[in-house]
């Protein structure tokens, strides 16, 4: 592939800077004359004065004809889709264009238990009902891997009235599902496959990693651009296969996205997918090995292990996920060691693992680092953790999130819930994957989880997890 050095986007605004034109519009800072001096702080005067936006020729992220546009093409033929939206508003958003921008009211989705909550506001607004599948758990270290073909194929004989199939691929600790297997199976049974591709906006750059959801199939597939990548915060990228209808799509996402997009969030993606298109490759592979190294060594230390590789599925070697409990410690305590004492921080920590991503900005140095501070962690004596698992049954909702959205509640005691249909989302964050969500009966597993958990809930009204909130009279 001849690469690209050019960034439509970013020569856009370069060339707006440069034009000294006297601005009488938004922002309100004025290219940076307003600006407080602590704002001032976090930005260039270059940066202040290539923000601002909605000028002719810095295109129109809602109607793309010039630099966005150009932008956009560039980035799906990059990363093997069709076409390519730029998102502003994050991941969440991305997926729920997906999901608004394919399904209408009453059409069946299949979801898998480990769903982020941004699925859940795409079903209320789509009225999609949700199937859910189950995971598949790894026991040993305590953490979700992702769904089988084989839970694939009998979820479709269960419902071949479905619409759609959305899968979390990579998931947050780098499992992979075969996604080529499956797209086959989707596919042939006249169904879509919409992947939640927010941690793997990188695999298309190194054969060592699974291969990306556009090459394996997928027909919608929405990826942080930001989490692994070189972009800025809360910019994503939805990849389009034209198996989709694709204005429709194109009109989910303008309604989902503001109407204000900021210019240096949009130039960051374009910037992003130059850095990949000359180095990608590079780039990406060495953090690879970067995290080959890591994991040998910390092979060494005693009392820690790693996750490195699981039947069924593949894995996203540069997810590094650290199993502490050997060392009798919960992995956010170790979490709170690391930081507070040792001034690390890791992407996540849950009942029994630390997960650190490494990205092509590490090095050697780093991972040294890394290396250093993990030995430095404490041991206190042994113990097991229990296991967190979801449900392994194929189910459907109760009520669909949005018919649930609309209905009258009441609020009860968590112990006292069993059975009873859940009017709100229960979610644990980081990785913020619901563990209960509206519409769904409220199993005595699930109650269990809640009591055992010492994560920060996201979604409850009660945040002492108490009492929770059903639908009244069902």
């Amino acid at each position: 592939m001849a690469k690209n050095f050019y960034a439509p986007i970013a020569a856009a605004m370069q060339k707006y800077s440069t034009d000294k034109v006297l601005p009488f519009h938004t922002p309100g800072h004025k290219q940076g004359r307003g600006a407080h001096e602590f704002l001032r702080g976090l930005l260039t005067a270059e940066g202040f004065r290539q923000e601002v936006s909605l000028m002719e020729e810095l295109d129109d992220l809602h109607a793309p004809q010039t630099c966005i546009k150009a932008a956009q093409i560039l980035a799906a033929k990059l990363w093997h889709a069709d076409e390519t939206i730029f998102f502003v508003n994050g991941t969440t958003s991305a997926v729920q264009a997906m999901i608004f921008g394919t399904l209408k009211a009453g059409d069946l989705i299949m979801i898998p238990r480990n769903a982020h909550r941004s699925v859940i506001a795409g079903l209320i607004l789509s009225g999609a009902m949700p199937i859910f599948l189950p995971v598949e758990f790894d026991a040993e270290f305590n953490l979700p891997l992702n769904v089988s073909v084989e839970t694939i194929e009998r979820a479709i004989k269960k419902f071949p009235q479905a619409k759609a199939i959305l899968l979390v691929s990579p998931n947050y600790y780098g499992v992979a599902a075969d996604l080529e297997k499956i797209s086959k199976l989707v596919h042939a049974a006249g169904m879509l496959l919409l992947i939640d591709e927010a941690h793997g906006a990188h695999l298309t750059f190194c054969d060592e990693l699974p291969i990306s959801a556009m090459e394996a199939g997928a027909d919608l597939a929405a990826q942080s651009t930001h989490k692994i990548l070189g972009s800025l915060t809360q910019t994503s990228m939805l990849m389009i296969k034209k198996s989709v209808d694709v204005e429709r799509v194109k009109i989910a996402a303008s309604l989902l996205q503001t109407t204000s997009p900021n210019q240096l969030l949009l130039a960051s993606l374009d910037i992003a997918r130059l850095q990949m298109e000359l180095d990608g490759r590079e780039k990406i592979c060495a953090a690879v090995e970067l995290s080959k190294k890591l994991r040998g060594e910390i092979k060494k230390i005693h009392g820690l292990k790693t996750f490195d590789s699981v039947k069924n599925f593949s894995l996203d070697l540069t997810k590094v996920t650290v199993n502490v409990q050997d060392l009798g410690l919960t992995g956010q305590k170790a979490e709170k060691i690391l930081r507070r004492d040792l001034k690390v921080q890791c992407e996540l920590s849950d009942a029994a693992n630390l997960l650190f991503l490494i990205t092509y900005a590490d090095d050697a140095e780093t991972i040294s680092k890394l290396i250093e501070a993990l030995k430095l962690l404490p041991r206190r004596s042994s113990k097991k953790f229990l296991s967190s698992s979801l449900s392994a049954e194929i189910s459907l909702a109760a009520m669909s999130p949005r018919e649930t959205f609309y209905s009258s509640i009441e609020k009860i005691k968590l112990e006292e819930s069993v059975g009873r249909i859940c009017a709100e989302e229960i979610t644990f964050y980081p990785p913020g994957v619901p563990l209960i969500m509206p519409g769904e009966k409220i199993s005595e597993q699930a109650i269990e989880i809640i009591q055992q958990s010492t994560g920060r809930a996201i979604g409850a009204s009660d945040k002492t997890l108490a009492t929770i909130k059903v639908v009244k009279g069902r």
